[in-house]
């Protein structure tokens, strides 16, 4: 039930909330005899559903109910679970079928969400405990390609997910696909890796407020940031840092070449300017990563951290970090969030946030696509976003 930061929250409400999704949006609508299992849960583990009744606790204090225990959050699930089942032995229309699979997809950042969470809750603790072995990342100490410069000639093209078939899936702020004008634009091959990163705080960069946007100053200022999130100073590595990950504490020798991450969009948009470069817009991510197939260091590899980038042309684009570009969320032309409380899902935070591309090591394969928008406050660093650069 440990809960480090406001962003965050226990891994048991992770596992009751999703839980809670399936009984709220498709057996209380669609299985007409279903029964709750405790009828105060539709409130204690409602996250942000304002039109469904106001959630129970405040996010920032989830960590204080000791109650319900894990062992009735586990039988909540095994319930939710079999009524599910009872579920698919009848005829289920294709709206259930939508929501169902916008479950399961719900769950699968909650499954990526519930890392970082540990991460950010292990980093806290004074003992500095390790989630997994303490073995480097595959791959990850081999030589880094030199970053290209991949040309792009721009024009009209289309962005955002085609529904054809009934159930193809996507999330509501995918949609819907549209026409987007590009000026010609210059992609870096790679992400920007830790040993670059360094150049730029070595560049008294965290001193310099003329590299940075005035609200990313602040934050400077008022965190008293220096480096990326779990980069703590270290006399015992050559570079003077060392790096906490999921498998335990590493020097930054060890990581050099490999993509810096827990980053802000606000240190991601310093280190373009310092570079004379920029944040790729969403709309040229897209362009790039559609015509390339969707691979890479994702959750199922196992390795659970960045790793160094191999192979020819455009790397990196699914996996790894997400990408911070220049784009804000805000809706797509002609954009339409789904009817009802559902519809609270995406549009409801367009304002304010900034868009992420292409998903982390942490994320489950089958779970992005090029289409696939993600969004956080340009301040947040507990998740695993990193930088490509554009010109």
């Amino acid at each position: 039930m440990v809960q480090s930061c406001p962003e965050a929250s226990p891994v048991k409400w992770h596992q009751a909330h999703t839980t809670w999704f399936f009984e709220t949006f498709v057996l209380r609508p669609y299985l007409t005899d279903y029964r709750p299992f405790r009828e105060e849960f539709h409130r204690l583990f409602n996250s942000y559903y304002i039109s469904l009744g106001e959630e129970i606790p405040a996010k920032k204090l989830r960590s204080s109910f000791s109650r319900p225990s894990l062992d009735e959050i586990l039988a909540f699930r095994a319930y939710v679970d079999q009524e599910m089942e009872r579920l698919f032995s009848r005829s289920i229309d294709e709206e259930a079928s939508r929501r169902i699979l916008l479950g399961l997809h719900h769950e699968q950042q909650h499954q990526e969400l519930a890392l970082t969470d540990i991460k950010h809750a292990f980093f806290l603790n004074p003992l500095r405990p390790s989630y997994g072995t303490t073995a480097l990342p595959k791959d990850s100490t081999r030589s880094i390609p030199q970053l290209e410069w991949l040309n792009f000639k721009g024009g009209l093209i289309e962005i955002g997910m085609n529904v054809e078939k009934p159930l193809d899936f996507c999330f509501d702020n995918e949609t819907p696909r549209h026409k987007v004008y590009l000026e010609p634009f210059q992609f870096a091959s790679r992400q920007v890796t830790c040993g670059e990163y360094l150049e730029f705080m070595s560049d008294d960069a965290y001193t310099r407020p003329a590299l940075w946007l005035s609200e990313g100053w602040e934050s400077v200022e008022q965190a008293g940031w220096e480096a990326p999130l779990y980069w703590e100073r270290h006399s015992g590595d050559a570079t003077g840092w060392r790096v906490f990950t999921l498998k335990g504490w590493h020097g930054l020798s060890e990581l050099i070449d490999t993509p810096v991450c827990h980053i802000s969009f606000f240190e991601a948009e310093a280190f373009a300017r310092w570079r004379g470069c920029r944040l790729p817009t969403e709309a040229e991510w897209e362009s790039v990563a559609s015509k390339e197939r969707r691979h890479g260091n994702l959750l199922d590899t196992g390795r659970l951290h960045p790793t160094t980038a191999n192979g020819l042309g455009v790397k990196q684009l699914f996996g790894d970090c997400w990408e911070w570009t220049a784009s804000p969320y805000v809706g797509y032309p002609g954009y339409k969030s789904l009817p009802g409380a559902l519809g609270e899902y995406n549009g409801k935070f367009m304002s304010s946030q900034m868009t992420l591309r292409g998903g982390s090591c942490l994320t489950p394969a089958d779970h992005v696509r090029a289409t696939y928008r993600n969004f956080h406050n340009p301040e947040t660093r507990w998740q695993v976003t990193g930088i490509r650069l554009a010109i």
